[in-house]
Order: C-alpha cells, then structure tokens, then sequence
C-alpha cells in the first residue's frame, strides 16, 4: 500500500531523528498543486498559511511540511524552499524561483530529547528523500517524520501514554467516479484517544502506568478531571485527490475530510490541540461532486489515523502497538 503516493505527482520524504525522538515530513508535488487548509484545534503552529486562503493571488504551492519540535520545526520548511530553489522548482519571479511550502509542527519536545528539533537540514533532507523517491513509493509509517514523537491519551500525563505515529491510506472511487482517488496521512499526536471504526479506544490514556486498560480521556473530562500533561497536542493530516479542485473547493475538502478525525479522535479539536487539515488538488482527472470527495476524505483519514497508532512501536518509555 502507497497511501499518500498513490496520488500521481505526490512524494513523500522523511527526515528522522530516533534519538532525540523527533522528525519531519515533506510532501512534494511535482507540477504545483492546488490546497486547501482547514484549522480546528486551539493551539495551532504554523508558515505560509496565508498563501491557502482561496482570496490569496497564489494559484498552486510545491510543497507541505509536516514537522515536529513545536514552533522549533517550523525552521524545516526553510530547509524545503532551499532544496527546491536549487532543483529550479517554484515560481518563477525573473530575479529568482520562489518555492511554495506551507508547513505545521506538532508538539513532541515531552518525549526524548526536547533540545532536539528538526532543522532546516533535516527538512533539505526530508525533501531530497522525497525527491529522489519513485513514483507511487510506499511510504514507511509509525516511528518516522513528524510521527518519530508523536503520542497520544495524555490527559493523566506522559506515563499513562501510549504512543502515536504517522499513517497513511487511499480510497478508491468506483461506478460513475472510477479512477478517482482520495488519499490521506496523519502525524498522530493527540490529547485524547483514538478509536477503531466501532468508537473503542484503539489507543490513548490508561488507567496504570503498567496496564493495558484504557481510562477513556472523554470520560474522564466529563467527570471533571483535570488534565495532569498541559503541553502542546496536534494531529496534523494531509488529504490528496487526483480531482481538479478549485482552491475554494480545496477548502472545503479540508472542512470536509475534518469528520474523519472526529470519527478516529475523542474528544478533539480541544484547546489543547492544533489540528491541522491540509488538501491538496494534483488536478489530473475531471472535477466532481465536491460532497463525494468529502465523504471518501473523511473515511480514509479516519483509517490514516488508525493505522498512525497501529504502526507506531514502544518508543522513549512510552508503549506502542506496533
């Protein structure tokens, strides 16, 4: 399975760091591509965000970083835009070619060493990756990029923890929409659980640093517990479509593909998170009902999610179901 990739003109690369338990992912497209973003969670950090608003003159971008290191890893994108530049990849401006790469961090400084942040080289490095990657290449999941530190079910801290990961899965169209794709990747790093697709806790808080049982980080709020891990929580996700999408309609795949991580997260989008939605359009095929792609949007980045956590392995003291 190539996820992400199967979307033709799409690459990915990862730039990880298991030591200090942090990383980052890029995403490549070939030819431009038109995006979209769509921001929910309270504690958002991000770059270039402003080039997605459907009013802003920029047609299409080159790229996306997914990084972690909280506002640290934002210097990966610089990283990114150097790498194109050199590869003649971007807007050409007469005076220079100016690379598009709109970027967002997720906080993962609780696990490993929180001096250790993804740089402008690991982002060069995470885009050269991609870069000299075949086209539809699998993409590696769990412990990698900006899932290395991901963790997930915090609300009785760190010990209680489980650990989170990066995901990815595509959905195929089929009858009148045949040759459609809708793809998905999540970096996992959420303040509540994940859940399977019958809403059980898949991963997230336990109920003893040692056990396996699950405390169930919604209902424990709604008893009015106090989160005891005060520290930045993200999921970040990237959903492609082969469709030809209009930045408007790029947003509103976004919006859409949102009921996905309602779905696979509980509770999410709180004040302790910064989830982030990015789309992007390659532009390939005709496009189609809108709706349609929402729906396909939504139910592969709820198994994207799923599978971050399934893939991720026990990493920094933290266990995993890898």
């Amino acid at each position: 399975m190539n996820g992400l990739t199967a979307i033709s003109g799409i690459r990915v690369g990862h730039a990880t760091d298991l030591e200090g338990i942090t990383g980052c992912t890029v995403i490549l497209c070939e030819g431009g591509a038109t995006a979209g973003v769509d921001i929910r969670g309270g504690a958002s950090g991000t770059s270039e965000i402003g080039v997605l608003d459907p009013m802003h003159i920029t047609p299409t971008i080159h790229g996306l970083v997914l990084s972690g290191g909280s506002a640290f890893g934002l210097e990966a994108s610089s990283g990114v835009r150097r790498f194109l530049e050199q590869h003649e990849v971007g807007f050409d401006m007469r005076s220079a070619r100016i690379p598009i790469v709109p970027s967002a961090i997720l906080y993962d400084l609780g696990i490993g060493n929180a001096h250790a942040r993804p740089s402008r080289e690991m982002g060069e490095a995470a885009a050269a990756a991609a870069f000299a990657s075949k086209p539809h290449a699998a993409i590696e999941e769990g412990n990698v990029g900006a899932g290395t530190g991901a963790t997930v079910g915090k609300i009785n801290g760190m010990n209680f923890a489980m650990k989170g990961g990066l995901g990815t899965a595509v959905w195929n169209l089929s009858g009148k929409f045949a040759g459609i794709q809708v793809a998905a990747m999540a970096a996992v790093n959420a303040f509540g659980d994940v859940l399977d697709a019958q809403g059980k806790v898949l991963a997230g808080a336990r109920k003893t640093p040692d056990g396996k049982g699950f405390a169930n980080t919604a209902r424990l709020m709604l008893d009015g517990a106090e989160a005891k891990f005060e520290g930045g929580n993200t999921t970040l996700a990237v959903v492609a479509t082969n469709a030809r999408l209009t930045k408007v309609e790029a947003t509103k795949l976004a919006q859409l593909a949102q009921a996905g991580v309602i779905r696979a997260i509980s509770p999410v989008h709180t004040t302790r998170d910064g989830d982030t939605i990015f789309s992007l359009s390659t532009g390939a095929l005709p496009a189609i009902d809108i709706n349609a792609l929402g729906i396909a949007a939504a139910e592969v980045l709820a198994e994207a999610i799923r599978r971050a956590v399934r893939k991720a392995k026990s990493l920094g003291g933290v266990p995993g179901l890898g």
